[in-house]
């Protein structure tokens, strides 16, 4: 991992993108790494365009800005390349991770500057698998975990099954679908240019 990683998420209120980035953070703090993980407010409802952020490094973060050159974007809802400029300041080094089912002309289309790597997951099969209902959140963390190498997959696995636990103490019953989840997602991500 690079001294300092930063992450920025777009997506829409109600998908999970700002639960998504917090547990990215506790999950990196759990492995001895300084975070940082918010959200960017505005009067966001269900379904509006939102932003979060993480900072994760091996030494402390002295920054407390939002992130206008992030090392990795991560795009929860494919919809808002047509209409949020995702790719603004995004390191060319870096990498985006989008949610969705297009193909690489038709996402490169709607990213005509940006010529750094692009990946690509369908979190909403993955979600519809293995939870039955569309939860894009889950499969997005662990895709970004592995594009960014933030950690071993196993020690990310361990740490979300604790997360788990604690935040589904008393819905036990969905653990399993998420840590599914979580699994078939690092799989799935794949590099299409």
């Amino acid at each position: 991992m690079k001294d300092m990683i930063e992450i920025r998420w777009h997506g829409r209120g109600g998908q999970g993108a700002k639960t998504a980035s917090l547990l990215l953070a506790d999950a990196a703090f759990n492995t001895g790494k300084y975070i940082q993980g918010f959200p960017e407010y505005g009067p966001e409802r269900m379904g509006a365009p939102l932003t979060a952020y993480n900072r994760i490094s091996n030494n402390p973060i002295r920054i407390h800005s939002n992130i206008y050159e992030p090392d990795y974007v991560v795009v929860v809802d494919d919809t808002l390349l047509e209409t949020v400029d995702v790719t603004a300041g995004l390191k060319q080094d870096g990498a985006i991770v989008i949610n969705t089912t297009k193909s690489k002309e038709q996402i490169q289309k709607a990213l005509p500057h940006y010529t750094g790597d692009i990946y690509t997951i369908d979190a909403k099969k993955v979600s519809m698998e293995t939870l039955g209902k569309y939860f894009p959140n889950t499969p997005m963390l662990a895709a970004i975990v592995k594009v960014a190498g933030i950690m071993e997959e196993k020690e990310f696995l361990a740490d979300m099954q604790g997360s788990f636990q604690h935040k589904f103490a008393k819905k036990p019953e969905v653990i399993e679908g998420n840590m599914k989840a979580l699994e078939l997602a690092l799989q799935e991500i794949k590099k299409v240019s």
